[in-house]
């Protein structure tokens, strides 16, 4: 059992593949932003910032946060090579007490886990959708943890460790968080793909919801 802390990122980040930087974005955040009128976006929790470049592309202006420097200097490699640099903006900051007084057109996150609980953490940055704004969550759907213990997981998709309980949620549960009074919810959807030669099997959650404008 970990903590998805900044010593955990930065570790992470640190130990990974340098191939890591190229990794694709998720097809579902394009799929979910598609229809969308360009404007302003954050991804909350953007690692290498593969999503987040791929909103730029797309026709958005990005700001890509993250708690990880080591992720943002690959993530300010990648926007150099794809010659994006006038549309995305890299931020580093700890999203669990960040406050910004912006608010986006559109907030995406994408496999981000904060070091609080991750139900928490979608009601977080759910503040900082603009009324008339899209809040857009893609989570990865994994295995809650064991009983406690002094060894570590094999999940390939935790990179050897089990993530705590907290990090783990449903689509029901990410849906019945939303106020109905301020939100509607566009979609909401599960998913599997395959990732990497291998066959890996990735299970994915995502949920758009509007945030109503009179608010």
């Amino acid at each position: 059992m970990h903590s998805f802390d900044k010593a955990y990122w930065e570790e992470h980040w640190d130990q990974a593949s340098p191939l890591g930087g190229s990794t694709p974005a998720n097809p579902y955040v394009l799929a979910q932003t598609h229809d969308l009128p360009r404007g302003r976006a954050l991804d909350a929790g953007c690692g290498t910032g593969a999503e987040a470049l791929a909103l730029a592309a797309d026709g958005w202006q990005v700001t890509g946060a993250d708690i990880s420097a080591a992720a943002l200097a690959v993530a300010a490699e990648r926007t150099h090579e794809a010659d994006l640099s006038g549309s995305v903006t890299w931020l580093e900051a700890d999203l669990t007490h960040w406050t910004p007084t912006d608010r986006w057109d559109l907030v995406m996150t994408n496999y981000a886990h904060p070091a609080m609980p991750q139900l928490a953490f979608y009601d977080h940055i759910a503040n900082w959708v603009a009324p008339g704004g899209t809040l857009l969550i893609v989570g990865h759907l994994h295995e809650p943890a064991p009983a406690p213990h002094t060894g570590s997981g094999t999940s390939p998709a935790e990179h050897g460790h089990h993530p705590p309980h907290e990090a783990t949620v449903t689509l029901a549960d990410i849906i019945a968080g939303f106020d109905a009074g301020l939100w509607t919810v566009d979609a909401g959807e599960t998913h599997t793909r395959s990732m990497g030669g291998h066959g890996m099997q990735l299970q994915d959650v995502v949920v758009r919801a509007t945030r109503r404008s009179a608010v």
